[in-house]
């Protein structure tokens, strides 16, 4: 869930990062944190990916 507007090229990516490591963790959180690192380097204004968070259990 995004906490307000987020570009489709950030968002993009950071979905594409998240789905990958879930992948391979099997960890929501842990793929979350590694996909926001991984878009942090990518997009380094954090305007264009700090406003994800997990909610819930899917």
């Amino acid at each position: 869930m995004s906490l307000g507007s987020a570009p489709d090229a950030s968002t993009g990516y950071l979905m594409t990062k998240f789905y990958q490591q879930l992948k391979q963790t099997g960890d929501k959180a842990q793929a979350l944190r590694q996909a926001m690192l991984s878009t942090m380097k990518q997009y380094p204004n954090s305007k264009k990916w700090a406003g994800f968070t997990l909610i819930g259990e899917p």
